[in-house]
């Protein structure tokens, strides 16, 4: 592990990327080392005033750079530096790497394929109502270099995700938390073996101070661990250990086993710190949870509404299917490459499922005819039928449960948008304005 402080200091750096992450890159090291820059899609960032760009990827070729700072959305073989990154994979590195170059600050990094966000979140809250100074960055949060006012007592919770972790060299985390591993991003990646490679790199970089905290039974986790020696004090976390806390709580977010799972890793951490029990239960009661992440934007006695339009999985979409019942669950978008819908067949009789869009036969072939779904090319559509359905439906309590489970691209720009429309559509039918 480098731990120099001045490896970014008066070097030759190319940014690549310039999105959040890059924009902040940019600007703290500005003054610190001559630095270039480089978008795929310059054209789009003219509104931001910077001083020196590059735009001819023949120029940035013929420059001997000591650093390139890659920003997490660029998969160096699909872009229009490839070659060159190719050719230059040894100096490649990312914000964290500066981040932690200059800051050796407490830090608690959170990865896995499910439930990184609502993790760094509740953690953040808890850590911050124990008057801690605490700060959320990462994927979630501000970028890691665009805190101000850090001192020596500030500590951070770090949200990294596979291509953040898969390009770093430098960054280590005091404390690191693999919540679990599902295939995931293999389109980038390649292949399963070398997404969860890109996960362990928070383990491999962690000395024997350092601690990882684990899923207890997650067979892919499980495998890799036996496969080799790490340095830091692994902790095993699970559910049964933290039922004490979970028993104290009454706040109906944590009732689905996903958001039970995040916060037992959130309860494990806490007792590592020494954290006051009776604070922390007062902040979890108080949790609300994100946006578009099992959130309830509706209920009443007969009817609750849930938005999760952040999964794009079918891993997360069955955490909280297992607990539902009497539930319409719609699904859509654009489904991940190798992803399988796991649920046992008791779970089945308990939605009905619908499939929007035009991805209809590759659903389908993930499911793998487990399940009978109805598909409809629009989301309008697919709610006039349950809201018609549930005029004759005497079941007393229904679920509507948007989970996509498939990446929003087709046809939303994020999966907040996604969201947002769900969020829209539902206004307006329960409005009577459809």
């Amino acid at each position: 592990m480098i731990a120099n402080k001045n490896i970014f200091l008066e070097k030759k750096i190319l940014i690549y990327g310039l999105g959040k992450s890059g924009l902040s890159s940019y600007k703290f090291l500005n003054n610190k080392a001559k630095v270039y820059l480089f978008d795929d899609n310059l054209k789009k960032k003219i509104r931001y005033k910077l001083t020196q760009r590059i735009r001819d990827v023949k120029v940035i070729s013929k420059i001997k750079f000591d650093c390139i700072i890659i920003s997490p959305g660029i998969d160096i073989l699909k872009c229009k530096l490839s070659k060159f990154l190719k050719k230059n994979k040894s100096k490649i590195y990312t914000d964290l790497d500066i981040f932690y170059s200059y800051y050796k600050n407490k830090s608690i990094t959170i990865t896995g394929t499910n439930g990184k966000s609502t993790t760094a979140k509740i953690l953040h809250e808890v850590l911050s109502d124990q008057k801690y100074d605490c700060r959320l960055i990462g994927n979630i949060g501000n970028p890691a270099l665009s805190e101000k006012k850090i001192t020596k007592k500030t500590i951070f919770v770090i949200e990294a995700s596979s291509y953040q972790l898969d390009y770093s060299k430098v960054f280590t985390s005091k404390y690191s938390a693999i919540l679990n591993i599902s295939p995931d991003h293999i389109e980038r990646h390649k292949n399963l073996k070398n997404y969860i490679n890109a996960k362990f790199k928070l383990l491999n970089s962690q000395s024997m101070d350092c601690t990882a905290f684990v899923k207890k039974n997650d067979l892919l986790i499980n495998k890799k661990l036996n496969s080799k020696k790490f340095n830091p004090k692994i902790i095993r976390v699970d559910l049964k250990k933290t039922n004490k806390i979970i028993k104290q709580l009454k706040n109906k977010y944590f009732l689905s086993s996903g958001n039970l799972e995040n916060l037992s890793f959130v309860l494990q951490i806490s007792e590592t710190l020494n954290l006051n029990s009776k604070i922390l239960i007062k902040t979890l009661n108080k949790f609300k949870g994100l946006k578009y992440r099992q959130q309830i934007i509706y209920e009443n006695k007969n009817l609750t509404i849930i938005n999760d339009s952040k999964s794009t999985s079918f891993a997360s979409s069955e955490n909280l299917l297992k607990n539902l019942k009497n539930a319409y669950w719609i699904l859509g978008g654009i489904p991940k490459k190798g992803d399988q819908l796991n649920l046992s067949k008791k779970h089945y009789k308990n939605f009905k499922t619908f499939i929007f869009g035009n991805n209809y036969k590759d659903f389908k072939m993930n499911i793998k005819n487990k399940l009978k779904v109805k598909n409809l090319e629009y989301l309008k559509d697919i709610l006039n039928e349950i809201f018609l359905d549930l005029k004759d439906n005497k079941i007393k309590k229904n679920t509507i449960f948007f989970s996509p489970a498939g990446a929003s691209f087709d046809s939303f720009k994020n999966f907040e948008d996604r969201g947002k429309y769900f969020n829209q559509l539902i206004k307006k039918f329960l409005n009577g304005k459809k």
